[in-house]
């Protein structure tokens, strides 16, 4: 409806109302001045809001349509008579009959053909009971498909069998409302400078406020609980007095993140199924000829007492580029720039994200955050990596610690780390560690008498624990609720 007819409704209604005292059925107005009556409908309506009038809801029946099914009857006629009708003069078997007419018509047409005493039942078959019958409900439909009127009992009849509906009529009785005015005047919301110079704020109308209504709730960002959780490794890390490695490369080449790992070029986690590789760049430029030669003697010949692994080193198998499979590649970089200075002791921690090609499940993702941290300085030993790692847990809440050995490629020796949850009420796996190889760390050029420990753990898992969360897939990834992004609770590490 456009404005101009919207405000012509809206006069017409206002300008009856202003000299009549009655009620006003908003039907017989629309039919006196010959405006539509929806129209009508949505100005009053409007009117309601402003209280200018006050109305009353009102419907009736204007007049019956036919279902569906009644449309269906009206056609065909109706089953009892479809019933009927199929039955021969000799009779016929229910089986037969039920086959020739389908199974919704034989049921609601053997029904009604019995309530009318049409049929009469043989031991083998059903046969007419009466010479004809006719099909008043058919006749019945008809009627009310023309618009004919029929008497209440043959309405309540087809209500019953739903056969008919009601188009129902809707309107108002409406009169003058508490702020009735023969005019609407829309309601000013600013004090402007030119109504305060030429007078005209004393006629105007000013819109209510309401002091007491809230404003619109601020939107802004939300910390995710991995980082919460990030920030309270990060705080005991640098309570201990380490310092953090950049780990913003994630494309890494293999030479870092396995060969000056000691990794053997043959280990199965070095195959496609294990590591992303990537297409293009596909190989690193750059490489410490001198370094890169030493790691290539340490894995095929050996070394400061060790073996080796005695098979023909690849230079372009080092020479690839992959998404880093563990922060351990930075820690690697970190102690080659740290070798070619004047020693000094140092603390490291790294937390950020790595790539595996893992089959995506509950527990596990191709994509997820690696806790690091190591102490590089003279004369280190096993009993030194046990008291810092009870140091570290200890401020996460868990005290009690136990060691099992492992293996790692770059590590020796190796172990793994288990802490009592005293939430949980069990032991659970927090981590790994060890300590790193001499033929890992002299071919850096590191002093003889340096030695490295180093940890590390998973950011999720933690986390996992302490917001209850049991798949992964709910706290990192496309599929996390955002209203767990805003409502997670304060992260409390510890008991």
């Amino acid at each position: 409806m456009n404005t101009l007819k919207l405000q012509t409704l809206e006069d017409a209604i206002l300008g009856f109302l202003e000299n009549y005292e009655q009620i006003v059925d908003s039907g017989e107005f629309a039919a006196q001045h010959g405006f539509s009556h929806d129209e009508i409908m949505s100005v009053i309506q409007s009117l309601i809001g402003s209280e200018f009038v006050v109305a009353q809801p009102i419907s009736r029946i204007e007049r019956w349509q036919l279902t569906a099914e009644g449309k269906t009857y009206a056609s065909n006629g109706s089953p009892e008579f479809q019933l009927y009708s199929a039955i021969p003069s000799e009779g016929i078997s229910c089986a037969e009959l039920k086959t020739k007419l389908g199974d919704l018509v034989f049921k609601i047409g053997w029904q009604q053909a019995i309530k009318n005493k049409w049929l009469e039942m043989g031991k083998a078959q059903v046969s007419r009971k009466v010479d004809h019958v006719e099909d008043n409900v058919k006749a019945m439909l008809l009627k009310i498909d023309d618009g004919e009127a029929l008497d209440q009992q043959d309405l309540d009849a087809l209500k019953r069998r739903k056969l008919i509906s009601p188009i129902k009529w809707n309107g108002y009785l409406f009169n003058k409302g508490p702020k009735y005015a023969r005019e609407r005047k829309k309601p000013a919301t600013d004090l402007t400078r030119e109504n305060l110079s030429g007078g005209t704020w004393k006629s105007l109308e000013f819109k209510e406020y309401n002091y007491s209504a809230k404003g619109a709730p601020v939107e802004g960002g939300h910390l995710h609980p991995l980082l919460k959780v990030k920030q309270q490794f990060q705080m005991i890390f640098r309570q201990m007095g380490f310092e953090e490695m950049p780990t913003n490369n994630y494309v890494e080449s293999s030479f870092w993140n396995f060969d000056a790992l000691f990794q053997p070029q043959q280990h199965p986690a070095r195959d496609s199924h294990d590591t992303f590789f990537l297409r293009e760049p596909c190989k690193t430029r750059t490489l410490p000829e001198d370094y890169v030669e030493r790691v290539r003697h340490i894995h095929e010949s050996g070394g400061y007492g060790s073996r080796g692994y005695g098979y023909d080193w690849k230079r372009e198998e080092a020479n690839k580029n992959l998404l880093r499979t563990h922060t351990t590649a930075v820690s690697s970089r970190m102690l080659y720039a740290l070798a070619k200075k004047h020693f000094e002791a140092k603390k490291y921690y790294s937390i950020n994200r790595v790539f595996r090609n893992e089959a995506v499940d509950r527990t596990h993702l191709a994509e997820f955050h690696q806790v690091e941290g190591l102490i590089c300085d003279r004369g280190l030993g096993l009993g030194d990596l046990k008291g810092v790692l009870g140091d570290f847990f200890s401020r996460l809440g868990m005290s009690k610690l136990r060691f099992k050995p492992a293996y790692n490629p770059y590590t020796e020796p190796s172990m793994e780390i288990f802490g009592y949850h005293e939430g949980l009420k069990k032991w659970v796996e927090v981590g790994n560690s060890g300590m790193f190889r001499p033929e890992m760390l002299l071919p850096m050029g590191l002093p003889d008498d340096v030695s490295v420990i180093a940890w590390g753990l998973s950011l999720e898992r933690p986390t996992m624990i302490l917001y209850g969360i049991n798949n992964i897939r709910d706290l990192f990834g496309h599929k996390v609720d955002l209203q767990l992004i805003k409502s997670n609770g304060i992260c409390r590490i510890g008991l």
